[in-house]
């Protein structure tokens, strides 16, 4: 188990700058999901660290250890790939094995370390077996207990399960958390899922262009994003985001969204806005705050609006209506609507709303925060 720690580091790839001066410090024994778009650089930033890509500028070190110029097979690292990288003329004991045989780990070490790291992965039934021979789930799994039993420093893992169903998807999600619960060791994630982030991860580094968004505690990004792009991205579905003018009357702050729509802001929580009113903001809303009215909380927002769609998932529906000339969103109980065209009542929870500054895109007041 080993800290990771990256200063300034910069690739590219004959003109094009894809990893843009990362400083990223990692704790020993911390599950980091790198997540971000496709061509955001967190595949880049990952082989780098592994020493598949070589780091144009800046410095990564390991355990204290700058290891920029050190080989990939001496930095003690595991990882595992999207493609899982298995040699299919090997049973799966042999595969787990292989990484044993290349250190010249000792023959008698060998087989209890397999049948641990198997035993571990549920696949201890399945070692005298081809790949040929197993499902997508069993050679994911082989995969990470050919990583598993080398007991590295650092553990890699590059998007592992984009190629699995969503069923599987969600059973491996669930056996690499328990993995990294029962090893402790300091595991690094590439995904492109923002549901695998907020589940795996005990802190998510968010990126975009080849640069962090923002970092922090899955739940922490969720709740207070310092961005459009971090509040937008994380959450299924994503934040609803309308234009809005501030403006303030004889009851306090309010948010004009369309004519003959006003939405009141608690004073408590936003109050520090008065020297805005008058101007353009971005109003966020996720669709589970947007509810039936009936609610007798405080600071609940009512408005009118025309289902456009419905649709139903089960243990609940999601509808889409217009608010001003937006397309909006909600999550809403199960039988709340039953077909398109119906006029229903919302309230939309003002107290978990944000606002953002339309010229940068930076969150300036959230109703968390305050």
């Amino acid at each position: 188990m080993a800290d990771l720690h990256i200063e300034t580091l910069h690739k590219y790839y004959g003109d094009n700058h894809v990893v843009k001066g990362i400083d990223l410090s990692i704790p020993a024994g911390e599950f980091t999901v790198l997540v971000g778009q496709s061509g955001c650089g967190k595949s880049t930033l990952l082989r780098t660290i592994a020493g598949l890509e070589y780091a144009d500028s800046g410095s990564i070190s390991i355990a204290g250890q700058r290891v920029n110029d050190i080989a990939p097979k001496d930095r003690d690292i595991a990882m595992v790939f999207q493609n899982y990288a298995l040699y299919p003329y090997m049973t799966v004991f042999e595969n787990i094995a292989f990484g044993l045989r290349a250190r010249k780990t000792p023959a008698q070490e060998i087989t209890p370390k397999v049948q641990a790291a198997a035993k571990m992965l549920a696949i201890n039934h399945l070692l005298d077996r081809y790949p040929r021979q197993l499902s997508g789930g069993q050679l994911q799994r082989v995969a990470i207990g050919r990583a598993v039993v080398r007991n590295a420093r650092l553990y890699l893992f590059d998007e592992p399960l984009s190629n699995l169903d969503a069923q599987l998807r969600d059973e491996m999600r669930g056996e690499i958390k328990r993995l990294h619960q029962e090893l402790g060791k300091t595991m690094i994630y590439v995904t492109h899922d923002q549901i695998e982030a907020m589940t795996l991860a005990d802190r998510i580094v968010l990126m975009r262009e080849g640069r962090i968004e923002q970092q922090g505690a899955p739940l922490e990004l969720f709740e207070h994003p310092a961005t459009k792009y971090v509040a937008g991205f994380l959450g299924s579905p994503s934040m609803n985001f309308i234009p809005a003018q501030l403006h303030s009357d004889a009851s306090g702050l309010c948010l004009n969204v369309a004519p003959g729509i006003s939405l009141a802001l608690p004073a408590a929580r936003f109050g520090h806005m008065q020297d805005r009113v008058g101007s353009q903001v971005m109003l966020g809303v996720r669709p589970e705050h947007i509810q039936r009215q009936g609610s007798e909380r405080p600071a609940m927002a009512p408005v009118h609006v025309d289902i456009e769609l419905v649709q139903p998932t089960g243990s609940r529906t999601f509808v889409e209506f217009k608010l001003g000339d937006s397309t909006t969103v909600a999550e809403l109980q199960a039988h709340d609507v039953q077909r398109s065209g119906e006029r229903i009542a919302l309230a939309i929870d003002m107290n978990r709303v944000i606002l953002i500054d339309p010229s940068n895109e930076r969150v300036i007041a959230n109703g968390r925060q305050a």
